[in-house]
């Protein structure tokens, strides 16, 4: 019986969204006490941290995760054998990169942090290889649609970071480190959590035959490799042309302003765990017509709340950025267009499901390369003379072009009728808002133009917010009465 059919789409998004959205009031909690705790340049450093752990984690992974997101529920896969097929190529390949690492860690160090000595090489190492088996045992959880567990261990791991960030920012006071070493330690505990979770789950089921050779595994994902990488740099370059032009002083107030941008990257994790299981057992499983008039209706739901999202950040930048404290003031500048970042990320997220559907990746690596040139044109003309704004300014135009691009791909793959018009309608109401918002100084005027415009697009999106109203009462009426 397929998941819709046990429960509504809303109250499985509720199982995802309320860990998240814990996580997004205790990283409320985080945020002001990491910028408080850290001045403009370490905080920088930071930033360093987080992409260069990230890119060495692409190359590992090889793309098996998606494998296994595409054959979990393929008729007659062992999902134990899955797991353990999908795991282990990328667990001995972070270990020979993390020896590369290690055997140049002096010049990589000294290039991003300014620094070198055993105290960073161990949590860059520890961070990389845990996180491999974090990536698939969560990624179990989200297939088993989970959302309670998925909601539960996500609490669990903010706690610890804010808790691990306390405990070094007193040990150590103004350091880089201290976020180094909160989130190695709390991705450990939750990754120790839930490997013997999964390991007492699963003990009872044999690793058979290999249902999906090794080959077609690999076959499917390696082509992620190149997606992956370049989504890396398309959300890291402009944090590196910050650093080159500028200083990590700028890099960290706007790392600050990213940070911000967690209020719709809550939405987004959560969106991306819930929907990717649905959309994969959905195609495998239903009519194609029904299949994809249920994608176009998603999307105007999912498109519209995207929008609003965007405006009410926007609107209440200036509210949101006290926070931070006196040396992150500028990032209230730089929010509007980076806005466009996750809200992009979650549409494309949906639109881009036909080209994982027909296995066709070398669309998105199309998408991606045409988005990364478009990028690094951007940042070399835009970040040495308007640094951050001008980064967030690359960054918002980047990620229209990879959107539209990869659309276009995607429905050449598996056509569907999404309302692209009305979010293009809405997306360039927001981007005229954006351009007002970086350039006024008077806030609460911008909050006033803002707030015109969100009304503006609740009302020629009337139909998709009565569709959502209804839809939203149902789903409570179900969820009250069951009870």
């Amino acid at each position: 019986m397929e998941r819709e059919n046990k429960e509504s789409l809303l109250t499985s998004f509720i199982k995802y969204f309320y860990g998240n959205f814990v996580v997004l009031l205790l990283g409320l909690i985080q945020l002001p006490l990491t910028t408080r705790v850290l001045e403009t340049q370490e905080y920088g450093k930071t930033t360093m941290f987080t992409t260069a752990v990230t890119v060495i984690y692409i190359f590992a992974i090889l793309g098996l995760d998606q494998a296994y997101i595409r054959y979990f529920y393929k008729e007659g896969v062992n999902r134990k054998t899955l797991f353990v097929q999908c795991l282990i190529p990328p667990f001995i390949l972070i270990l020979i990169l993390s020896a590369v690492y290690v055997l140049f860690s002096d010049l990589f160090n000294t290039f991003l942090f300014g620094a070198s000595g055993i105290n960073i090489i161990i949590p860059v190492v520890a961070y990389t290889v845990i996180s491999v088996f974090e990536r698939f045992l969560f990624l179990n959880i989200r297939m088993e649609q989970n959302g309670v567990l998925y909601s539960n261990l996500n609490i669990l791991s903010k706690v610890l970071n804010v808790s691990f960030i306390i405990l070094f920012a007193y040990l150590l006071g103004s350091d880089f480190r201290v976020v180094m070493y909160a989130f190695t330690l709390s991705l450990g505990t939750v990754t120790l959590l839930i490997g013997i979770r999964y390991l007492y789950v699963t003990r009872k089921i044999k690793i058979t035959r290999h249902d999906v050779s090794e080959k077609e595994l690999l076959a499917y994902g390696i082509p992620f490799i190149p997606m992956l990488l370049m989504e890396w740099l398309l959300s890291s370059m402009d944090k590196w042309s910050i650093k080159i032009f500028n200083d990590f002083s700028e890099t960290g107030i706007y790392g600050s302003a990213m940070q911000i941008m967690t209020i719709i990257l809550t939405v987004k994790i959560t969106f991306v765990a819930f929907w990717s299981p649905v959309a994969m057992e959905k195609y495998e499983s239903r009519p194609e017509e029904e299949c994809k008039d249920f994608f176009a209706d998603m999307f105007d739901k999912v498109q519209f709340l995207c929008m609003c999202a965007a405006f009410l950040l926007t609107i209440f930048r200036g509210l949101i950025v006290l926070i931070l404290g006196r040396d992150y003031r500028e990032a209230v500048y730089i929010i509007p267009f980076l806005t466009l970042m996750p809200i992009l990320s979650i549409m494309f997220e949906m639109t881009g499901q036909g080209v994982k559907f027909t296995g066709k990746i070398k669309y998105f690596n199309y998408a991606s390369l045409a988005a990364i040139i478009c990028n690094l044109i951007g940042n070399t003309l835009l970040v040495p003379r308007y640094k951050g704004i001008g980064a967030a300014l690359a960054t918002a135009v980047t990620y229209i072009v990879y959107f539209a691009i990869g659309t276009y791909f995607s429905k050449k793959c598996y056509p569907v009728k999404y309302r692209i018009g009305m979010f293009s309608v809405s997306l360039i109401m927001y981007v005229v808002y954006a351009a007002y918002a970086t350039i006024t100084k008077d806030q609460v005027v911008s909050a006033a133009v803002g707030t015109v415009f969100l009304i503006v697009n609740c009302i020629i999106n009337r139909k998709t917010l009565a569709g959502l109203w209804k839809y939203g009462m149902e789903a409570l009426k179900k969820l009250f009465n069951r009870k």
